[in-house]
């Protein structure tokens, strides 16, 4: 194992240095390389600046500073301006964001970047089958992303290559890395010592623009581990906890630091009492599992410190080069002795048990031994309709291997799994080598069905057929997100998330009081019997199989001369226009849209599943704008009252009836507004549809970018009870924009139809630069200003 002991600083000779051959980022960009000692060079500046130890996330982010002499450094107060290293899109945000990036008029991308196709499979009857029709049915799109990407230099991974967070994990993550997606769940690099960000479309063309970055410096939250993994418990189990103790947004605006004895003192990797391991070490896939699901507690991302494993991951997946450049600065990729953290969590894995996590949000954790119970008093359906395993959070060749270590004892002993049964491989190496080293087959046996190398159920690309919509039933899954309606389509369906090993367990069992770690399962012949604590190898015995070569590589000679055409009857893709400038005054008697009532996440904003397909076209999927979201005056979903009519229709209806006759309009919103996925369509169909303001308690991160990004207000209550003074025929005028300025509020002034008025302040986040992304109608309008 690598010493890397706390407070141990090594000297390192830079002649040493210069001798070393470059090494390069990744296997697809050998022109670009791994470049450490800028990383260590911007780290001294900075830390000598602020005089203090720096925690690893620190080192990370403001290693990467455009000007780290200069910056500006508070947590949780300035923002950065920051030269990320790479960027990745997944092809349902991609089709925006490319859109976005040729309307630049920029001809290639400055950093570099990738599309992968992973959210357009839906999950039918099987992988090959579904995978055929996606390709037939998303052609059109398909073939934009290849040949934009060809066109502008864009590394293109096909359908059925995988879910872009393994094609990370696999090929594009390392130590150190600076990297955003557009992706809520891109933190999933964290695992393998990557700071990897979520954000929207107009974040990922500024990079690849070679524009720096913005984010607003975060604070650090500490999560420290102590004890060991054993038996049942999991590295999903942590992230469950955490989620208990954090909430949805505990971590908004912060990174969260793994760190302690827990993460790295397992150094057990043989076999121990009879045949099995005694403790369960934190591999990087189970870090990555811990990373990945710190997006539903808001957190900017997560990230682990270097270690063993991870040199020993990269050498597995053909980056050794890269496992042997992070040793020698082993010292930069670890938080300094002494650094404070702004909050702390403690963790004992010993005492940690199994959880899991619902019904319709994922920080409602259960020790698995009170599920049943708990169930039970709420009426919760305790029959396991589906067990669904894999996704971007789990499905990994370990988890694989644990799900068919769990799965194997049940058909040992006569069973199967009496719910419906998926699985879901991460990528093309998942599938290829747990089909060679018999996973697959052990999970077909027990009943399951291997799915696409893609999203599917996870992000409600399901076509499920097995209860009616509105028909109560509970479903188990492996993923990260149980919001409402989202895997299914079914606001009925109660989703429970929980590790791949609790899934099948569930899935055999066929209850949701199935406690594996005490309670037994009738064999075949009628015997009793316990299932024993899953194992399995993190990493192959032998190699990866890499399976069928699904990349495509941008020309080497450039794409000047490749056209990219976008049908003007397209109903898929949409060249964009321009949104309107600020006109330069206050904005007055906007209309209330809709006052949600609760929790409004991207999903109730923007839905997923069949509308992911208009993901390239604003104005088809601005149809499904907050048709999710509860009307606070009718308790009604996609109901509320047009003012001009006095009729009741869909929100995208009377939006769009307001925009034709020139009134403008504002969202009144609670707590953590817009928490959820990255999707910045839930920020571009309010502005496309007439919507300037959104007023609500708190705001996501990645949400609130979002909505600046397109020229819209994103404001909060200065005194959250005010939300209660507003109702839903109001109008509401906002005051102050001729001097709008960094830490000034603005104040409101709503008008009530009974001649009454309410004033108060609005507070904003909102930067200079962003302030000229306002003025000039979006961020991108701004670009174009500048060139």
């Amino acid at each position: 194992t690598l010493a890397l002991g706390q407070g141990v600083r090594r000297l390192h000779v830079s002649a040493a240095f210069n001798a070393k051959a470059k090494v390069s980022m990744s296997r697809f960009e050998p022109s670009n390389f791994v470049n450490y000692e800028k990383l260590n060079e911007n780290v001294n500046i900075v830390r000598k600046r602020l005089n203090r130890p720096l925690t690893l996330s620190e080192k990370i982010v403001y290693g990467h500073l455009d000007d780290p002499v200069g910056q500006d450094i508070a947590r949780g107060r300035t923002y950065l301006r920051l030269r990320p290293d790479r960027v990745a899109m997944q092809d349902a945000t991609a089709q925006m964001a490319m859109l976005q990036f040729i309307s630049s008029g920029l001809p290639q991308v400055a950093v570099p970047s990738t599309i992968h196709c992973d959210h357009l499979i839906e999950a039918q009857i099987g992988g090959a089958k579904d995978l055929a029709r996606a390709k037939d049915i998303n052609a059109e799109v398909y073939n934009f992303l290849a040949s934009a990407g060809a066109k502008y230099g864009v590394g293109f991974w096909k359908p059925g290559s995988g879910i872009i967070h393994q094609i990370i994990l696999e090929n594009y993550a390392y130590p150190g890395v600076l990297l955003i997606g557009t992706d809520s769940h891109t933190p999933n690099g964290g695992g393998l010592g990557s700071i990897c960000i979520g954000v929207g479309g107009a974040d990922a063309v500024d990079v690849m623009a070679g524009i720096p970055w913005e984010l607003k410096c975060p604070n650090v939250i500490g999560v420290k581990l102590t004890g060991k993994l054993s038996g049942w418990t999991s590295p999903k189990d942590v992230i469950l906890k955490v989620a208990g103790i954090l909430t949805v947004k505990g971590g908004t605006g912060a990174i969260v630091e793994y760190h302690g004895p827990g993460v790295d003192s397992i150094s057990c990797t043989g076999p121990r009492e009879g045949g099995l391991l005694t403790y369960r070490p934190l591999w990087v896939l189970g870090m990555a599992t811990i990373c990945n699901m710190g997006a539903e507690i808001g957190a900017t991302t997560s990230v682990f410190p270097y270690n063993h494993r991870m040199k020993t991951y990269l050498e597995k997946t053909g980056r050794g080069d890269i496992a042997a450049l992070a040793d020698d600065y082993a010292d930069l990729l670890v938080p300094d002795v002494g650094c404070e953290y702004d909050s702390m969590v403690e963790i004992n894995l010993d005492e940690l048990k199994p959880h899991i996590n619902g019904p319709f949000t994922p920080d409602l954790a259960h020790p698995m031994a009170d599920i049943g119970a708990t169930a039970v008093k709420n009426g919760w359906p305790l029959e396991v309709k589906v067990g669904l395993i894999g996704s971007c959070t789990n499905s990994s060749y370990e988890d694989m291997g644990r799900s068919a270590s769990v799965a194997k004892q049940a058909l040992d002993k006569g069973l199967k799994c009496k719910a419906a049964f998926t699985i879901t491989p991460g990528s093309e190496q998942i599938r290829a080598t747990i089909e060679r080293d018999g996973y697959s087959k052990i999970l077909g046996d027990v009943g399951g069905m291997v799915l696409a190398n893609a999203c599917g159920p996870c992000i409600g690309q399901w076509d499920r057929r097995d209860v009616k919509k509105g028909e109560k039933n509970t479903i188990v899954t492996s993923y990260n997100r149980n919001f409402t309606a989202r895997n299914d389509a079914n606001p009925a369906t109660h989703a429970f998330v929980a590790s791949p090993e609790i899934v099948t367990a569930l899935a055999i069992a066929g209850t949701l009081d199935f406690n594996p770690e005490v309670d037994y399962l009738t064999a075949a012949n009628g015997e009793k019997f316990k299932l024993k604590p899953p194992s399995a190898d993190e990493l192959p015995k032998l190699d990866f199989d890499p399976g069928q070569d699904t990349y495509q590589h941008p020309p080497a000679e450039g794409g000047s001369k490749l056209r990219v055409d976008v049908s003007p009857t397209s109903t898929r893709l949409q060249l964009l226009e321009p949104f309107d400038k600020w006109a330069g005054g206050d904005l007055e008697d906007l209309q209330i849209l809709i006052k949600v009532k609760g929790k409004c996440t991207t999903d109730h904003i923007s839905a997923a599943g069949p509308w992911l397909k208009f993901r390239g076209h604003l104005d088809n999927i601005s149809n499904n704008m907050l048709i999710g979201a509860v009307n606070i005056e009718n308790d009604g979903v996609n109901k509320i009252k047009n003012q001009l009519t006095g009729e009741y229709g869909g929100v995208p209806d009377v939006a769009r009836h307001y925009k034709a006759n020139g009134l403008s309009w504002v969202v009144v919103g609670d707590d953590n507004y817009g928490e959820g996925s990255s999707r910045e369509h839930a920020a571009l169909e309010p502005r496309h549809l007439g919507g300037r303001c959104i007023i609500v308690k708190s705001f996501a991160r990645i949400h609130e970018t979002n909505l600046k990004k397109q020229g819209m207000l994103p404001l909060t209550f200065q005194n959250p009870a005010d939300y209660d003074k507003i109702r839903p025929d109001d109008k509401i005028s906002i005051k102050g924009l001729a001097t709008f300025a960094p830490g000034k509020p603005l104040s409101t002034v709503v008008k009530h139809s009974d001649g009454t008025k309410d004033e108060f302040q609005l507070n904003h986040t909102f930067n200079e630069t962003q302030i000229e992304w306002f003025q000039a109608g979006s961020a991108l309008n701004r670009m174009k200003e500048l060139q």
